[in-house]
């Protein structure tokens, strides 16, 4: 995933807490439905969303921050909270889908019909019944690999990919995110663009260079700060894959094995 700043993630703050801390509940409780080693989570600047069950008497809580979600722990005591990751015996998260679903679930639904009323140039048949969005820079070789990797579902009539062009990762994206989008036909420049890297003959417009910019302003505003970002949709909701997918990601958005 191409980044245009780092983000925080819980290894990387400032807090006084990591995956391997355990925190004493040492303020009294307060009238808050969170217990106070929660409560001392919070004071530190997470944000507690919900929380869920987890494995071994512990109680989950989703929690975020600076909107990157992450899970805290409170033993069975109700004493003591850990900040971290906890995975099974095959090295899985078991909280990674429950934390989508409470700390992005309202956001998600939110930016889906954001991203329907911005402007959006869409890869594929407009009678495909699968629909994605995705945040494309130009100069983002991962959205690239995204292009090239969905394109057998795209080819099949499956799948329309609808990209949102913005310019976040060097001083010329926002240029060329214009030009693109002022093309004569938009989908056939930006597949030749992420095929062989080449840039129409026009220039970007006015109209064009206020697509990119605001297109550019919903994904600041929503918080993300690298390309791509995809988000499809599916019976338990609107979900986010940040990166090139995986091939269960990427398995997950089209919503089949194989096209």
């Amino acid at each position: 995933m191409q980044a245009r700043k780092p983000v925080a993630t819980p290894f990387k703050t400032a807090l006084a807490i990591t995956a391997g801390l355990t925190l004493a509940a040492s303020l009294p409780a307060l009238a808050q439905e969170w217990p106070a080693p929660i409560q001392q989570i919070e004071q530190e600047g997470v944000t507690i969303h919900g929380e869920f069950d987890a494995p071994g008497g512990l109680k989950g809580y989703a929690a975020s921050i600076n909107g990157q979600p992450v899970a805290a722990y409170l033993t069975p005591d109700g004493e003591h909270a850990v900040l971290g990751t906890l995975i099974d015996a095959q090295g899985q998260n078991i909280a990674s889908a429950t934390l989508e679903r409470i700390v992005y679930g309202e956001k998600n639904t939110q930016l889906w019909q954001q991203m329907a009323d911005h402007h959006w140039v869409r890869d594929g048949d407009a009678d495909a019944p699968r629909i994605v969005y995705t945040f494309s820079d130009p100069n983002c070789p991962y959205c690239r690999k995204f292009w090239e990797d969905i394109q057998p579902w795209v080819e099949s009539g499956e799948v329309q990919v609808r990209h949102l062009m913005v310019g976040i990762l060097k001083a010329d994206s926002l240029q060329k995110a214009a030009a693109l989008l002022a093309a004569d036909d938009p989908s056939a420049a930006i597949a030749e663009h992420y095929r062989s890297d080449a840039m129409p003959n026009n220039e970007g417009n006015a109209q064009s260079e206020q697509w990119a910019n605001e297109n550019t302003q919903l994904m600041r505003d929503a918080q993300l700060y690298a390309t791509p970002v995809t988000f499809y949709r599916d019976d338990d909701g609107v979900h986010r894959v940040m990166g090139a997918p995986r091939p269960d990601q990427l398995r997950a958005i089209t919503g089949s094995e194989a096209p």
